[in-house]
């Protein structure tokens, strides 16, 4: 009979024990839950609460426990309802004093605390991640500040950018992730257990002191919210679905330059994949994957908000979902930075296919009106002369750095010989150099201040 079955005189239907079971996802707590129950009773027993022979009876048979689990000498029984019944049940045949673990303790309070714990953990791998794919970008930033190609708007070729730029586009990106990360652990960062099956205990605990042996900044402080609040895990999941989104958009951009189109990169054939008929074909199937398994974590937020919406206090059973939806969510954000780290690493960049891109398309005709502003002109005036000019490029099939000056002249006076030297690409690059700007020397600046930042995740 299960542990909580004395109030009922039939035996749970297999059907039921099925269905109610959720041992083959919470076992991944498994330290987590050995964690706390360690923990507990070493409070139990600082308040007078059980024996210390029973506290140091129970904390020693939890530790073979979870080294046995750990190198698969005693398996986990996929029989049994979740991994807190399963450890407390082996605990208990292997010490009486196992009968005492739950003392001042509902299951409730545990796996709120067993998942707290599992998922600041588990946010704290993502992050040493999250911090590698930027080191790798600056890696290949620092490579290319001088690799120039065109920035679009509307996937159209719109001003002169370098390489690096764009890639510290997706640091700027990934940087708030680490925040966000940084947030929602900082609000999880209280402990639960204490709190019972919604009500507290009658017992003398010391809740601080459990939340100081966990790790945690201190207790919760309403006994209904700490068994019934999920929005740390949402949190953390609208964060996980951020930075998919992210990947994803480094994604089709990945995909679009290592396109005979593009050819603006090519992907080491390690993290490329062919055809089975066409053998020419090399295909980035990494990053369709990770822009495909976006829609995948977007899900899993969207089962937590959805499981959440209705819920009455204290704990219902529709939270026994959460887990799954927060792993599968948070193990595919890993498996996509852990296989797009090395595919970033790896790749070759092609510049000289990027100028070529970069010297079609008049993105240095706004650099042009710049320079007729500069002259004296009004920019509106100065915009509708480039205006003509660019029309009139389109229709004798050249470009701004082509024209004669006695071309220039038929649009304004204005124009002198120093304009091909204002129009050189180069130079469009050199002189935005302002904070945030494109400029070698700016983003030589914003890669050596991300690097500082970084230092704070050593």
């Amino acid at each position: 009979m299960a542990l909580w079955g004395a109030r009922f005189s039939e035996q749970a239907d297999k059907r039921l024990q099925a269905f109610n079971a959720s041992i083959s996802i919470d076992q991944k707590m498994v330290n987590q839950d050995i964690k706390g129950s360690i923990a507990h009773v070493t409070m139990l027993a600082d308040q007078g609460i059980i024996e210390t022979s029973d506290k140091e009876a129970i904390i020693s048979n939890l530790k073979d426990i979870q080294k046995e689990i750990a190198d698969g000498s005693l398996p986990i029984d996929p029989d049994a309802e979740d991994i807190h019944m399963f450890i407390e049940a082996e605990l208990t045949k292997r010490t009486p004093s196992g009968k005492k673990v739950h003392t001042a303790r509902s299951r409730n309070d545990q796996v709120a605390t067993d998942f707290k714990l599992y998922s600041l953990d588990t946010c704290a791998e993502i992050k040493k991640y999250i911090v590698a794919m930027i080191q790798t970008l600056l890696h290949q930033a620092k490579a290319n500040t001088h690799t120039i190609m065109p920035g679009y708007t509307h996937l159209q070729r719109a001003q002169p950018i370098t390489f690096a730029h764009h890639l510290m586009a997706y640091v700027e990106m990934l940087k708030r992730d680490l925040s966000r990360l940084d947030d929602a652990m900082q609000r999880a960062n209280t402990c639960p257990l204490g709190a019972g099956a919604l009500a507290t205990t009658t017992y003398p605990i010391d809740r601080y002191e459990t939340a100081e042996l966990l790790g945690f900044s201190g207790p919760t402080l309403n006994s209904i919210d700490s068994v019934s609040d999920r929005d740390f895990a949402i949190e953390m999941t609208n964060t996980f679905a951020m930075i998919m989104m992210h990947l994803s958009r480094f994604c089709e951009e990945i995909i679009l330059w290592c396109s005979w189109e593009f050819q603006f990169i090519e992907l080491s054939d390690a993290f490329a994949t062919g055809s089975s008929i066409m053998p020419q074909k090399k295909n980035p199937d990494v990053a369709e994957l990770v822009r495909g398994k976006t829609g995948r974590v977007y899900g899993d937020l969207n089962t937590l908000l959805a499981m959440m919406k209705n819920l009455p206090l204290a704990y219902n059973k529709d939270l026994q979902e959460d887990k799954e939806a927060f792993m599968d969510a948070a193990q595919t954000v890993e498996d996509c930075l852990v296989t797009m780290i090395p595919m970033v690493d790896t790749w070759t960049v092609h510049p000289q296919k990027m100028k070529e891109a970069a010297q079609k398309g008049f993105i240095n005709a706004t650099d042009c009106a710049d320079y007729l502003t500069k002259k004296g002109m009004a920019f509106r005036d100065a915009y509708g002369c480039i205006g003509q000019l660019v029309k009139y490029c389109i229709s004798t099939h050249q470009d701004l750095e082509s024209l004669s000056m006695d071309e220039y002249h038929k649009i304004s006076p204005l124009f002198d010989d120093d304009v091909y030297e204002a129009v050189a690409l180069k130079t469009c690059v050199k002189n935005r150099n302002v904070v945030g700007g494109p400029s070698p020397e700016m983003v030589e600046k914003h890669i050596s201040l991300v690097e500082k930042e970084l230092e704070a995740y050593e």
